[in-house]
This record gives C-alpha cells, structure tokens and sequence, in this order.
C-alpha cells in the first residue's frame, strides 16, 4: 500500500485494522487521474466504497499528518438512512483516529440538542441523513461555507426515497469549488443527471468485479410446495446454523407473520419493518450483532444500508421483483473474501419466473429440493460429534464427570447429553416431496429462410400488436401462406416482417394491409437491435376512400326529417331547409296567441289565464281516466 499516494496516518490506520491489500474500488479512487477530481464510482454492496471515499478525500482535508482546527465542517458524508450513516461515521472514526478529528453525525430519530452541540464543538466530517441535514442547515446551526470535500453514497438508494430536493438544497449551501465524490451500486439516467448537476468534468470509475456479481456467493434456489414454503425457511436455517441469517420478505404483513411463527418455534430472531422506531431498529440490529439474536426477517426497504457483520445466509423468502434487487439482497453475504449463500425459495408455480430473474441477473443458480427432516437430524448429529466439549481435556471437572459414571453409567449420561443437544433447538420440519423444476428453455435457432425482403408496418408494441394478429392479416393482404413469411419482430412504435422474394412483389412497394395499417417495402435489412423511429405514412400513398355518410350530416334525409320535426311541422313539406353554417339563423318558432295587453292575465299565454285547466295546455298529454273508485 505504501506506493499509493494517500497520507501516513491513514495508511497506519489500514495496517492496524489488518489491511494486506486494497480493494478494486479503493485503488482506484486513489489513482494519479483521479487525485483531486470529481468521480461517479460504481461499485457492488461490500465492496468498500465508505473506505474508499474516506481515503480519497484525505489528501483533500488534511494538512500535514493532522486535520486542521476549527468551528466548520471540512467534509460532508450523505447517506441514505441512519444505519448506513451511522456505520459510515463508525468507519471514519477508526480510519482517521491518528489525525485527531472530530466526526459528527446528523441522522433522524436521534437527539437534536446533541448533534448541535457536536457541530458546536468543531467537527472537522459531518456524516447525516439529507432531511436532518436541511434540518440544521435550516436552524443554523450547520455551516458548509468552508467544505471542501462532500460524499453521497448509495446515491442510487436516495434518489429512491425522494431526498433529490433535500440534495439540491444541502449541496447548493456548499461552495461551488468543493470536491465532489458520488458512489453508487448502479448508475441509471437519474444518477448521470444528478452526476451533471453538482460535479464538473467527473472521472466515471466502474471497479473491477463489478460485472463478476459477487463471486463469493453460492446461489441455490430450492423448489418447494407452495404449503411448505415456510417449514422450508425453518429447515434451511436449521441446517446451517449460520451465525447471523437475514429472510427478506416483500411486505410487512409478511415480515410480522413470519416472525410470530419463528419466535414460536424457539428461533433466536428480530424484525426490521418500516412500523419500528428508531430506538426499536436500534435495539434488533444490536441483538445481531452481540448474537442475542441470529436470524433477521426484514424488508428491502428497512433492510437498506444496514450492515450486518458475519451474515452467511441470506434467503429469499419472497422471490425478488427484479435483478437488481436480486443481487443488492444477495450482496450483503459473500464481503471481505469471505463466503455466503444467497438461497431463493420457489414454490412449483414460481419456477419459471424465478429462472428468468436468474438469468437476468446474469447468475448460476443450483437448483436443490429444500432440506428433509432427516436432512437437518443428521445434520445436527455431525455438530455434536463434532462438539469440541467431547475433545477438550476435562479439567477442574473430572470429579464431578466421575460421579455421573459411576452414578448413571456411561450410556445414560451420553444419552442425556443426547437430549439435552436436540431439546434446544427448534424441531425439524417434515416436508412433501416434490418434483424437480423443468430445464429453462433454450432459446431457438433461427430456421433457414433463403433470399427474401425485409418491409415496414406502422405499428407495434405501443399499437399492442403482436405476431399472431399481424401474420393472417400479411396473408389476406398478400394471398400468401404462413411459409411465405420468415422472422416478424415486433418494435415499439412499428414492426418488421421478411417476405420471401419469390413472394414480395405481391405487395408492391406500398400496401395497406388494414385500414388502421400499412406496410411499405424495405432497402436491404432492418437494424433490429436499434430503436428506429417511428416511420411517417403520406397520407397520398393511401388508396382513397368514400367516407360514409353522417346521420346528422345537413344534407342527410335523417337531418331534414328531425329539422322538420322539431320546427313543428309549420313549414311547407315542399320548403327547402336553411343549412344554419351557410343561410344565417332559421326563422323563429311560432309564437301562441296571447291574449289583449288590457285586463287581467295580459301578457300571458291563454292557457295560463286563471281557472284554465291543465290539460288545455299545448304540448301536454290529457289526464289519465281515473279508474274505478276501490271498494269501501
């Protein structure tokens, strides 16, 4: 290490921890063309990106072998949630203890009045959560005017959960000449966008091994019945007796029934959901970590940025909704060189979709039938033959081990440590057998096809056509058969279809195969890995049609008949009808006769004149004849 160019103090602190050799991220943050740029790291989970960033920006932050002193803050680290900023902070600590800095943490669900006071003292690295960051930028007591270095991991994770506005804010008090490190597990466009706003002339770092998608993990995928999906987890566990186990779940509801049925059958196991308070994740993620508890059950969203040190076993007791979260669970065992299993459930219905998100993710799966009741009692007999009690001298005491021989005999006091070994473990689960998942298909070999033309239709997927409905169709259009048509490969916004030569003159240069589509003829052959854009039809190229008459149309015998009718029939049969887009407005309506303007009810209407009655009224239907009177 001592050829890399970083600081003393920094590089003592990496020996003292155990350090033999970097990992790819951190050399190459450290690389001559990165040395005081602005960098967009990608980097797999586990990979050591908190050591990385924190050797990158020491150059940046220190003077000499020591930090220098002072009341605002030199550097700024953004995490996600307020487990991974609290183990940044950890890391921190330790890798920069010989320069004397002071490192405070700014994270949701603690003590505000004590973060304060901390920012008061002098820290020289700041690490927090965006919405607590604003907070304190906010009140002022958080001051960016001197930073020199800002870091946002698991950038990716914030966009996620919406901090976008938080990270404007925050970055937008700093000064503009700072140094900017992002790190992220995968960079999508919002990431580059992000990239381009707060960084200038960045330094794009892929490490090595990051297409490897972890190397150490085993993936297994166990097919199960869908009722045993659950004994399934307990036996998988038993069988391993990992020293801490994580079991992701897709819902909370799940995470909490799961729990109930663990804690029942004797399981050492907490829950991480998004209904905790802080103080509750605070207290389940340290029952891990001093081995109170070995198994935790959580979902992906509370399980983010939480560092669980010696997992072995992770297990997918919910299949993962697409790669990426596939390998972000998967990456949390299998770190530092060490070894892990990534193990996914399948019940029979799941197989195929559980090998696509395999072969999405680009990883090797061996799939394995769940553990048997028998497989866990061997399993179990093997660790207590292999108990290092049976081995070790007896020592202080052999008196006592003397008196249980003599008192039981050799064969009860081995049969009572037989039972004592199995009574404090959870009992195995018996499981129905079942079959083995089908072979994933192999994708098909093109049939030969021989010379043809390659043509254009104005729809696809976006017009939800599909081959099927698109092949009869191309075969009225052309009075061909289906053997006529080679490959039809259907495109966002249009399709292609290849006709066999002998074939295509049937189609012309330009064919209409339904009113809604055209198909027009092709110079050489499509590009069918690019996104072509959408083509444009002349409307000339169309064979023109008579559109059909409208049943309202002014010149319609429909229209006239209702334009009679609703004139009240007062106009001659023989009149010719007023189009009122070209003649102006039609004549008024018949007006009734009113009767003289002297007396009473002048200026009303006949029919409304005092003591008519109601039937006499034009345009109402008569009274109903009243019918015979009920008997009394």
């Amino acid at each position: 290490m001592t050829e890399l160019n970083f600081p003393a103090p920094l590089q003592a602190a990496l020996a003292s921890k155990g350090y033999d050799s970097l990992t790819s991220v951190q050399t190459a943050v450290l690389a001559p063309e990165a040395q005081g740029r602005d960098v967009l790291v990608s980097a797999q989970t586990g990979s050591g990106k908190t050591v990385a960033f924190g050797l990158a920006m020491g150059a940046d932050l220190l003077e000499g072998d020591r930090l220098p002193e002072g009341e605002l803050p030199l550097a700024l680290a953004i995490a996600p949630t307020r487990e991974l900023a609290l183990q940044v902070a950890r890391e921190l600590e330790w890798l920069y203890a010989g320069t004397g800095a002071q490192i405070a943490t700014c994270v949701g669900g603690m003590d505000y009045r004590n973060e304060r006071r901390a920012l008061q003292r002098g820290a020289q690295i700041v690490v927090g959560t965006p919405g607590r960051l604003r907070d304190h930028i906010d009140r002022g007591s958080l001051d960016l005017s001197a930073l020199r270095a800002a870091v946002l991991d698991e950038a990716d994770e914030m966009l996620d959960l919406g901090f976008r506005e938080d990270l404007e804010y925050i970055l937008g008090a700093a000064p503009t000449e700072r140094r900017t490190l992002m790190f992220s597990a995968t960079v999508p466009s919002a990431i580059e966008k992000l990239a381009r706003d707060f960084q200038q002339d960045a330094l794009r770092i892929s490490a090595q091994g990051e297409a490897r998608q972890h190397g150490d993990i085993a993936y297994r995928a166990y097919s199960v019945t869908a009722r045993d999906r659950e004994p399934a987890i307990f036996n998988l566990l038993r069988t391993h007796e990992a020293q801490t186990a994580i079991v992701f779940c897709k819902t909370r509801a799940n995470v909490n029934h799961l729990l109930a049925r663990m804690s029942n059958r004797g399981f050492k196991v907490v829950a991480l959901s998004g209904e905790l308070s802080q103080q509750e994740r605070t207290h389940a993620l340290q029952a891990l970590r001093d081995g109170r508890a070995r198994v935790c059950i959580a979902t992906d969203v509370a399980a983010r940025g939480i560092d669980l040190p010696g997992l072995e076993l992770v297990i997918h007791a919910d299949l993962p909704t697409n790669p990426e979260t596939l390998l972000h669970r998967s990456g949390r065992t299998g770190r530092a060189g060490s070894k892990g299993v990534s193990a996914l459930i399948v019940p029979s219905s799941d197989y195929k979709r559980a090998q696509r998100l395999l072969q999405n993710a680009k990883v090797v799966a061996e799939w394995v039938k769940a553990p048997s009741a028998d497989d866990v009692r061997a399993r179990d007999d093997e660790r207590m033959m292999d108990h290092p009690g049976l081995t070790e001298e007896v020592g202080d005491d052999a008196p006592l081990a003397a008196q249980l021989l003599e008192k039981f005999g050799a064969e009860q006091v081995a049969a009572a440590f037989l039972k004592l070994w199995r009574e404090g473990r959870p009992a195995a689960e018996e499981l129905m057998e079942t079959q083995a998942p089908p072979a994933p298909m192999a994708p098909r070999e093109p049939r030969e096809f021989g010379p043809s033309v390659w043509f254009t239709l104005s729809v696809g997927h976006s017009g939800r056509a599909e081959a099927r409905w698109l092949l009869p169709k191309i075969c009225d259009a052309g009075g061909i058969t289906r053997d006529g048509i080679g490959a039809i490969r259907v495109k966002q916004d249009l399709s292609y279809v290849q006709i066999a030569a002998s074939q295509a003159d049937r189609f012309g240069d330009f064919i209409e195969i339904t009113p809604e589509v055209t198909m027009r003829r092709m110079q050489g052959e499509p590009d069918l890995d690019a996104q072509a854009p959408r083509p444009r039809f002349d409307r000339d190229d169309r064979p023109a049609r008579k559109p059909a008459p409208r049943k309202n149309a002014p010149d319609s015998e429909g229209h006239k008949a209702r334009v009679k009718s609703a004139r009240g029939g007062w106009l001659p049969d023989d009149a010719p009808l007023a189009d009122p887009r070209t003649e102006g407005p039609r004549p008024p309506l018949k007006a009734w006769k009113k009767k003289s303007s002297a007396g009473e009810g002048a200026g009303k209407p006949a029919w409304a004149a005092k003591g008519k009655p109601r039937a006499d009224r034009p345009g109402t239907a008569k009274p109903h004849r009243k019918g015979p009177k009920r008997p009394g």
